[in-house]
């Protein structure tokens, strides 16, 4: 690139120069050129310290990092005959996931004739609504989806050492998240030198 547009770390502005014109000034300044915007016409750099702007990048992508919530679905199955003990053993591990920071989806499994006792299904998930009622809030009501009737419960908080507890922890027998979407960004880089013409002093 034959030339590069200038600016400073203070917002200062040296306009469209040479690029190695650019490179001196900003040696003699004790500093680096660094490419920020490449697919401008013509390219940005801008005069800093290489080191301590890479050190920055990186402190706050951590510190970003850190504030990102992982939220699980966690799945707990049943029948129309569930029997109160194993009721009873998918209703603890529920409350065990939604206090862990954890979001829970109760589902009624039916085969066959099942299908006409739907109502079995729905006093099931009214029972574990009520008994979770103290930790969790619903967040999709009950409702039928081919030959499943669910629902779905959410913490109604999370402290802040619960999501570190929870985020550490092997998913689950379904996890559900949302696709996040990556966006192509350049890196910045240090713009070096050509190889300078015998007759060019520096």
């Amino acid at each position: 690139m034959p030339q590069v547009r200038v600016i400073t770390d203070e917002g200062e502005q040296f306009g469209v120069m040479d690029t190695r014109e650019a490179i001196r000034t900003a040696r003699e300044r004790g500093l680096d050129l660094v490419e920020v915007s490449p697919n401008a016409d013509p390219p940005v750099c801008k005069i800093i310290d290489f080191g301590k702007f890479q050190y920055e990048q990186k402190k706050k992508a951590n510190e970003a990092k850190k504030k990102q919530v992982v939220v699980t679905v966690k799945e707990v199955k049943f029948r129309p005959g569930t029997d109160l003990h194993d009721y009873s053993y998918r209703m603890k591990h529920a409350r065990e996931w939604l206090q862990e920071g954890d979001k829970v989806k109760a589902t009624i499994w039916f085969r066959g004739r099942e299908m006409t006792h739907r109502e079995l299904g729905a006093k099931i998930l009214s029972k574990l609504t009520k008994e979770l009622a103290d930790i969790a809030e619903v967040e999709v009501h009950p409702k039928m989806e081919g030959y499943q009737m669910f629902t779905i419960f959410v913490p109604k908080k999370i402290a802040p050492e619960v999501k570190k507890k929870a985020a550490a922890k092997q998913p689950a027998e379904v996890v559900i998240e949302g696709e996040k979407k990556k966006e192509r960004t350049e890196k910045p880089k240090e713009v070096k030198p050509a190889p300078a013409d015998d007759d060019e002093i520096f």
